[in-house]
């Protein structure tokens, strides 16, 4: 299992920047890939960017260009540098761990942090 704590979000003008936080209980060594989605309101929860164990990174192209997820593997944190943000980047922002077992793959979810673009 693992615990994923996120924290950065907030209030923000359009063109700002935010760094948003996911803190994992255990080493993100063991863990197969991680990433960040968001849902806006009325909308379905959708990948903003992904990090796998060996460095891969997938960003949504809505954010390609704006957003660099990255990992500090002795803190066993991943972050979402979000630059030039939009008021259509407003959403919770959940971290999540993708496990792989030998027979099934499991995902954990943090408890969200909010993010707001507005002026």
């Amino acid at each position: 299992q693992v615990q994923l704590v996120e924290s950065g979000g907030g209030l923000v003008q359009p063109g700002g920047s935010l760094r948003l936080s996911c803190a994992a209980s255990r080493s993100i060594f063991s863990i197969n890939a991680m990433g960040w989605y968001r849902q806006a309101p009325g909308k379905q929860r959708e990948l903003v960017a992904r990090i796998s164990s060996g460095s891969t990174t997938h960003y949504a192209d809505s954010v390609k260009g704006r957003f660099t997820i990255s990992s500090d593997n002795l803190k066993n944190t991943v972050y979402l540098q979000m630059n030039g943000l939009k008021p259509e980047d407003t959403a919770v922002y959940y971290c999540n761990a993708v496990l792989v077992g030998i027979t099934s793959t499991y995902d954990y979810w943090g408890q969200g942090t909010q993010v707001t673009v507005s002026s």
